[in-house]
């Protein structure tokens, strides 16, 4: 019987779906157990890594693909059309989901604080609720408004989130200075860093990409929400920081780490002041100028 190497190669790189789809679960699951479980130099460790090499080869090959099947179910669905037509509604499902997963987390922290007696959590807490608070008032005004629609109320909601951020910077203070002091006593396993910087760079990367992209939109109330959104990607990165540092800190010297970790707190927290203290001026000046043109007509 011949064999048709050409087919076997193709079927070979290009599986059905289903067995992507089969594959994908269970070569993360191996993979993660053998980084766990399993010494590098094990067999069953080289067989994840080669299940794992090849599940994301084949991925790989299909990306064209997929971007041509999404780029037609973008152009032909009417649900699709609607979601990326429609600015406001984006901007509503984001806050909404902010705001939810904001409140969980706040009343988990909160749980926490009752359990332990930790100012850690208290903190984490405070720092949770007041994002959920300005994603509470900037949601109340795009889901009844369009964009620059009432421009005087986008202002004066701009103007609060900017003397909260000045608040939330008290919590963010309190978490920075147990981060600096306390960092030593916080064990993050490898994995858990790892999966930790996958979701912070890919936050953070987004949120800098979202406060330039609805820039054009000259919606103040769509600026405070990327802002908040920003802020809130930075103090990630402390954390990941302080992950890293105790993941993967080698031989460097516990004065090193402290200062690392001191000096990107005290830049988050300077940025985060500057910011408010801008949102604060530029919203006060705009409300000016408004109601003097307003007066004048």
């Amino acid at each position: 019987m011949k064999i048709g190497w050409k087919k076997f190669g193709l079927n070979l790189l290009y599986p059905h779906i289903a067995v992507i789809i089969l594959l994908l679960p269970i070569s993360i699951a191996f993979l993660v157990f053998s980084l766990i479980y399993l010494s590098t130099e094990s067999i069953l460790a080289i067989v994840s890594y080669l299940i794992a090499f090849y599940v994301l080869l084949v991925i790989s090959f299909r990306v064209p693909r997929m971007v041509q099947f999404f780029k037609t179910f973008k152009r032909d669905n009417k649900y699709m059309q609607k979601w990326f037509s429609d600015v406001n509604l984006r901007m509503n499902v984001s806050l909404y989901g902010s705001l939810v997963w904001n409140l969980a987390f706040a009343i988990f922290q909160l749980w926490l604080g009752f359990s332990a007696g930790s100012v850690w959590f208290y903190a984490m807490f405070a720092y949770y609720v007041i994002l959920a608070t300005m994603r509470f008032f900037l949601v109340g005004h795009t889901k009844t408004y369009k964009p620059a629609e009432r421009v005087d109320i986008e202002l004066k909601k701009y103007k609060f989130c900017g003397w909260l951020l000045l608040i939330m910077n008290l919590a963010m203070s309190v978490i920075i200075i147990f981060l600096v002091k306390g960092y030593k006593n916080i064990e993050y396993h490898m994995i858990t860093t790892i999966a930790l910087a996958a979701y912070t760079f890919f936050t953070f990367t987004f949120a800098i990409v979202n406060v330039v992209r609805y820039k054009k939109y000259n919606s103040p109330v769509y600026s405070a929400a990327k802002i908040v959104t920003f802020i809130s990607a930075c103090v990630s990165m402390i954390t990941l920081e302080t992950a890293m540092l105790t993941a993967f800190g080698g031989t460097e010297t516990e004065t090193f780490k402290t200062i690392i970790i001191s000096v990107t707190g005290a830049v988050v927290a300077l940025f985060t002041i500057l910011v408010s203290v801008f949102m604060i001026v530029k919203s006060t000046q705009k409300l000016k100028l408004l109601k003097e043109n307003q007066s004048q007509n």
